[in-house]
Order: structure tokens, then C-alpha cells, then sequence
């Protein structure tokens, strides 16, 4: 699982994924002086640690290098929220202590996310998941996992994520609610 970047390689992988584009040396030292005091064998070390590390791949452009994220800033966090996950001794309570901490927007993208990774029968209605409180409570029964086991979604340097992650679109597929597990037909 990839480590949590540095401040400084956050700053300039931010960019790099901001921009999605070939990026210079020059152009992320440039953007990160209007912030602070940055020389440009700093940036340019960053930058090639970075590539060493499989977070960015780089072309020679003339004399410089044009550097291009491998991932997506969501595939990053994503790694980090699944090793956060599971180091935990307890994985279902972690979830649910995080499902708590969600504001009810977030939880909306949480279903649109499982949408998008889970199997599920087209045209179903959509029924409201469960919401979930501060003390992790759900009302809903134990969770189950489809019969063929959870959708794989590649996620660290050299993985993309789908499309419809990436751009934000949803398809028309209903899914298991990821609160209480149960198909949002109303049952499997």
C-alpha cells in the first residue's frame, strides 16, 4: 500500500492532478512560488522522487523533463482509506464508526460509488439507505457481500480509476445499500 505523501510532494502531485496535463519542473516551481519560498532543485528533487516512487512518469521535452501522474488523486485516496481499513483489528466496526462521521452528502457519493462496483438487477426502484448516527447505529440487518465477493477496484500508482468515477457520472445500476447490505429492491 503506497505511504501517505509528504506535505511537499502533496503540494506538487495537487498540481499535477489539478492541471492533468504534461507538467515542467519550471511550471509546478512557478505555481508553488506564489505560496512560499521554493528553490527549483527542491521541486525537481521532489519531482524525481516521485517518479521513482511510480507516482508520476516522465518524458524528455528538449532539455527537461515533462512529468504525468500515473493515478488519480481518488485511487490515492482511496489506497490510504483501504490500508487505514485494514490495519484495523475490528474492519465492520471501523466502518462503521466511519459511515458516522459522514455527512449525509457523503454518504450519497458512498451509493453512487457501490452503484458503480456492485452487481445488481437494471431498472430497480431506489429505496433510501438507513442513516446512520453518530453512535454507528444503523437499523439495518448484518452485512453480506454479493455471492461472487466485492467488486475489485485498482487503486495506486499505474491503476485508473473507471470513468464514471473519475468524471463523476453514475450508470443506471442498482446496488446493495453500503450501510446494511441489502439490495435496494428491497431485498435479493
Amino acid at each position: 500500500m503506497p505511504r501517505q505523501l509528504g506535505e511537499l510532494e502533496d503540494a506538487v502531485m495537487t498540481r499535477v492532478w489539478q492541471w492533468n496535463r504534461p507538467v515542467t519542473v519550471r511550471e509546478v516551481l512557478e505555481d508553488l512560488q506564489r505560496e512560499r519560498s521554493i528553490a527549483y532543485t527542491t521541486v525537481m528533487t521532489v519531482m524525481d522522487n516521485l517518479h521513482q516512487k511510480g507516482w508520476v512518469r516522465r518524458e524528455v521535452d528538449g532539455r527537461a523533463y515533462r512529468y504525468t501522474a500515473v493515478s488519480t488523486r481518488a485511487a490515492y485516496s482511496a489506497a490510504l482509506m483501504n490500508d487505514a481499513w485494514s490495519r484495523s483489528d475490528n474492519p465492520a466496526a471501523a466502518l462503521v464508526a466511519f459511515f458516522g462521521m459522514m455527512s449525509a452528502e457523503q454518504r450519497e457519493a458512498l451509493r453512487d460509488a457501490v452503484r458503480i462496483v456492485s452487481p445488481g438487477a437494471a431498472g430497480a426502484a431506489e429505496q433510501p439507505a438507513p442513516p446512520v448516527g453518530p453512535a454507528g447505529g444503523t437499523g439495518g440487518g448484518p452485512s453480506r457481500e454479493p455471492a461472487d465477493g466485492p467488486a475489485e477496484v485498482p487503486v495506486g500508482p499505474g491503476s485508473e480509476l473507471p470513468a464514471e468515477v473519475s468524471t463523476g457520472s453514475t450508470p443506471e445500476v442498482p446496488a446493495e445499500d453500503p450501510v446494511d447490505g441489502t439490495a435496494e429492491d428491497g431485498g435479493r
